[in-house]
């Protein structure tokens, strides 16, 4: 008798152990391709909702200061390391970050895009057609020029860099807005998304006399913006994603539109897709379009 009071007390206690590993929170970590947007701390807002929302997940967000690949591998490798079960990620090149995410894989974890996908395969993506809201971009200044009498002339754009796969889509949209058109796109600039920086190529471009500006980021529009206010308003801007600076700019008329994005969707759809994966459910690997809204004055 002894013995089988034993037997099932040893069973029970085996059942509660396995509860507990059972209940055990899976660790999910979002890595972004830096820290200096509006736009990611939405990413993390609605990764962070998704996830208490599921109840079983232990969430961080971790990216570096400004957009550098090799400290965003870094990243990667340390959240593998640390244990996470699986990345949200906002590859900032579509390349660079593949090994590490070999070794990622390899080590069991599971890869969920948000924003930005790198050329590795994923469980889920969810991002922006950044080709399709590009266009969108320079269809808005087309017709804003063309309503000022303007048929010609020069247009500016400031890229992030020539390696992000969101913002090269969405300048490859921009200028086929621009085919058949008299209007010539001169050669792209780069100021990384730093609106210091995307200013002064956005003041070289007014100095060569375009007529219009196309910001592809939160810093680069800002930029943009801050250099037609500085040149009084004489030169006609749209940008990309939203913030409060972006809001005022075109609250005052120095930039037409801005393209804003739905960082908490990606977050929030990302996050429920990788709890799905580590629960065992299937979950689409087709990119899902998280959509744009053509922010105007009248908008806002």
């Amino acid at each position: 008798m002894k013995s089988v009071r034993l037997v099932l007390a040893l069973a029970l206690v085996l059942g509660l152990l396995a509860g507990v590993a059972a209940a055990a929170p899976y660790k999910v970590t979002l890595v972004t391709m830096d820290q200096m947007d509006r736009h990611w701390a939405g990413v993390n807002e609605g990764a962070e909702k998704a996830a208490k929302e599921a109840g079983n997940v232990t969430y961080n967000w971790n990216a570096p200061d400004v957009k550098d690949d090799a400290k965003q591998i870094e990243i990667i490798n340390n959240a593998v390391a640390g244990g996470a079960n699986a990345i949200l990620l906002a590859a900032n090149g579509p390349d660079a970050v593949t090994e590490a995410l070999k070794e990622a894989v390899a080590a069991g974890v599971k890869i969920i895009y948000v924003d930005s996908p790198a050329n590795f395969p994923a469980e889920a993506t969810f991002t922006t057609n950044n080709e399709a809201a590009g266009k969108t971009a320079g269809t808005e200044l087309l017709k804003a020029l063309q309503a000022a009498g303007t048929s010609e002339g020069k247009i500016g754009i400031v890229n992030v860099n020539a390696a992000t796969a969101s913002t090269v889509a969405r300048e490859k949209g921009f200028r086929a807005a621009f085919e058949g058109s008299k209007f010539t796109i001169l050669e792209t600039q780069y100021g990384e998304g730093d609106v210091v920086k995307s200013k002064e190529i956005a003041d070289n471009f007014i100095t060569q006399g375009v007529v219009g500006l196309f910001g592809a980021n939160e810093g680069s529009s800002t930029g943009v913006g801050n250099a037609i206010q500085e040149a009084g308003g004489k030169v006609l801007g749209v940008g990309f994603d939203q913030s409060d600076a972006l809001r005022e700019l075109i609250k005052n008329g120095y930039l037409l539109a801005t393209m804003a994005q739905n960082p908490d969707v990606m977050g929030y759809e990302g996050m429920k897709a990788a709890v799905a994966v580590l629960e065992g459910k299937a979950v689409s690997k087709d990119p899902v379009d998280t959509g744009v809204t053509v922010l105007t004055k009248d908008k806002l």
